[in-house]
């Protein structure tokens, strides 16, 4: 009984840290970041067909949005910035080779991995090298946000920059978004700045949430609505590619 009501917590907590909807708007302090980001990836994985590599998988947060996926299968590094006790790894990498034969997968998914990846034109290349011609890769990277994972966060790239470099790499890049407006990300940084004070105990961090990041929410989320927006200050860039 004690398992299955922890296994659903996990679960629940899972979904809206990653998947957020109302409830989050009271319990999540990276509210808008992670409901910006889960609207692109949402909006791109019914274009996902076919066997799906999750490239750096962590949870698998987004599973259940390839519902077109006839096999999902997660690979990831074992040493990272992140425990990977509650990770859904179904084979750990090297960090250079993906243990995988030539042109294996239809599609590949890696989201908000590309920054802990300091050897990127290698892995590049090993993406390529295991996704069929034509095959569809979709990525999500982040630009405005913290150092995080560390000491593994190598990187940032523009939109320009990660799209010069798939390029460079024999990928057609099909589309490519920008995720959340300038005031957003900017209200997300200030908030995300007040819950790094916060103490490290999960039960008051809890308590205090909703206490103090969700009235940020709600004045923030609608001054937002009237602000001037950057289309330079973003959260992430979301791109969908395919294998020339």
């Amino acid at each position: 009984m004690k398992n299955n009501f922890f296994n659903f917590l996990v679960s629940w907590g899972k979904k809206q840290s990653f998947q957020p909807n109302f409830i989050s708007f009271f319990i999540n302090p990276f509210f808008f970041i992670r409901l910006r980001l889960f609207q692109k990836v949402k909006k791109f994985a019914p274009q996902i067909e076919g066997k799906l590599l999750d490239f750096g998988c962590g949870r698998k947060p987004y599973k259940n949005l390839f519902t077109k996926a006839t096999e999902y299968i997660g690979v990831d590094i074992e040493q990272s910035g992140h425990d990977h006790s509650l990770s859904e790894v179904d084979v750990f990498y090297d960090g250079k080779t993906i243990p995988f034969e030539n042109e294996t997968f239809d599609a590949i998914f890696c989201t908000e991995v590309f920054e802990h990846i300091f050897n990127l034109d290698e892995i590049l290349d090993e993406l390529k090298r295991v996704l069929k011609k034509n095959g569809k890769l979709l990525i999500t990277i982040p630009f405005m946000w913290g150092e995080h994972e560390k000491p593994y966060d190598y990187a940032r790239y523009t939109s320009f920059a990660i799209k010069y470099i798939l390029e460079k790499k024999g990928f057609q890049v099909i589309a490519l978004e920008k995720t959340g407006k300038a005031s957003e990300t900017i209200l997300q940084l200030w908030i995300a700045y007040i819950s790094d004070f916060f103490p490290k105990n999960r039960y008051i961090r809890t308590l205090l949430t909703p206490i103090f990041i969700f009235p940020m929410h709600l004045l923030g989320g609608f001054f937002t609505l009237f602000l001037p927006q950057n289309k330079d200050i973003y959260f992430n860039s979301v791109v969908l590619a395919q294998k020339k």
